[in-house]
This record gives C-alpha cells, sequence and structure tokens, in this order.
C-alpha cells in the first residue's frame, strides 16, 4: 500500500455529476473499496440483517433511513471491510457528516479527502434528460455521448436501456432542491471543520480529464 495515497475519500456532488463513475475508476486503478450506502441498505434488507429490518421499516413507508441509522450501516461495513473507502454521496447531510467523523475517531482513521463534482444546473439537466439506464446491471449511457436510444441492448448485459422513472423535470427539481437544502451545507462543514480536505472539481469536463484531477489528489502526499 502506497503510504502517499489518499485511503478515505468523500466523493460529493449534485445528481448527474459522475459520482458513481468516477468511485468506479477510483476503485479499479488505486484498489480502494467502493463503497454505495445504497446498495449497502439494500443488502442489509436482502440479508435480513437487523440493520436491514430497521432500514426496510422506513424505507417501505418511503421515508428516508434517519441518519444516525446509515451511519451505523456504514461503521458496520468498516467493522468488517476496514477504513479504506470510497463513499459515493454519504454523508448527505450535515448530521451525518458530525456522526461519522465521530465514528472514525475510535478507529483512528480520519477521513484524507472530500471532492465536490462541480457542475451547474443547465448541465444536470441535459445529462438527466440524455440519460438511459440498464435496470440489469446499473450501468448507464447518453443518447448524446454514446448514441444509444430507448430499448437498445446494454454493452455490458445485453438487457433493453430505459429512461429510469425518476429521470423527469419534475423529480429532477425535488432533487435538486434536496441537494441543496441537505447536502450542499456538507460542504461548508469540511471546509470549516478540516481545512484544505475538501476540493472543487469541474465535473462539465470528459470522464477523463476529470478523473486526471482526482488521481492527482488521491497520490499527493
Amino acid at each position: 500500500m502506497n503510504p502517499g495515497v489518499k485511503q478515505r475519500i468523500v466523493l460529493l456532488g449534485p445528481p448527474a455529476s459522475g459520482k458513481g463513475t468516477q468511485a468506479d475508476r477510483i476503485a479499479k486503478v488505486f484498489g480502494i473499496p467502493h463503497v454505495s450506502t445504497g446498495a449497502l441498505l439494500r443488502s442489509e434488507c436482502q440479508r435480513g440483517t437487523e440493520l436491514g429490518r430497521e432500514a426496510d421499516s422506513f424505507t417501505s413507508r418511503g421515508g428516508l433511513v434517519p441518519d444516525e441509522l446509515a451511519v451505523r450501516i456504514v461503521t458496520a461495513w468498516m467493522t468488517d471491510h476496514g477504513c479504506r473507502f470510497i463513499f459515493d454521496g454519504f454523508p448527505r447531510t450535515v448530521a451525518q457528516a458530525e456522526k461519522l467523523d465521530a465514528a472514525l475517531i475510535p478507529l483512528h482513521a480520519p477521513l484524507d479527502l472530500v471532492i465536490l463534482l462541480d457542475l451547474d444546473e443547465k448541465q444536470i439537466r441535459r445529462r438527466i434528460m440524455e440519460r438511459l439506464s440498464c435496470l440489469s446491471c446499473g450501468a448507464t449511457f447518453s443518447t448524446g455521448l454514446h448514441g444509444y436510444e430507448i430499448g437498445s441492448h446494454c454493452p455490458i448485459c445485453k438487457n433493453p436501456l430505459v429512461r429510469r422513472n425518476d429521470d423527469t423535470d419534475e423529480a429532477l427539481s425535488q432533487r435538486l432542491e434536496v441537494y441543496r437544502i441537505q447536502t450542499l451545507p456538507v460542504v461548508t462543514f469540511y471546509q470549516r471543520s478540516a481545512p484544505g480536505i475538501l476540493h472543487r472539481v469541474d465535473a462539465a469536463r470528459g470522464s477523463d480529464a476529470i478523473f486526471n484531477e482526482i488521481s492527482l489528489l488521491i497520490g499527493d502526499d
């Protein structure tokens, strides 16, 4: 393990800013586990664990998992897998950020790097309206960038590509409002609580350019 490489990373950003894409690339190149809280929640629910049953009591009614429970699920993952991670879109609130910091103290494993993928609303809306998803493998593609259409076969698993039910103007407006109210304050939190840890990256560029900049941040000792 290269001691100069950042090992505990948080990726923040609005919808369609490319958090999942960049987290996957970081994981492959640097060997740091990509942790999606949504995937952790689904795994806990599918396995019927105590945490999963507790989470399901909220999500099955259409509610959000409380901050304290979300952090407990993440902490349970760290207990099993260690303190090397890329958190994709977590923490989503200041309360989650505070609880995550508190959970990392006894592990002697503070965050190394917080990256904000910055994208303006016009670009976000364009990407969302052009986005097609594979419901089988989870891959996403752009009608403008990749040339696929609804019903085209996913190049990874050959299942049909579709437009997600929440990829609409109305749903996006609601998600952006939640992002502005809940997640943008997390940026200010890290700027104040850990000066120098947060870096803004222009997410309007191509994926390779973004990844090259992120790679420099991760490898900068």
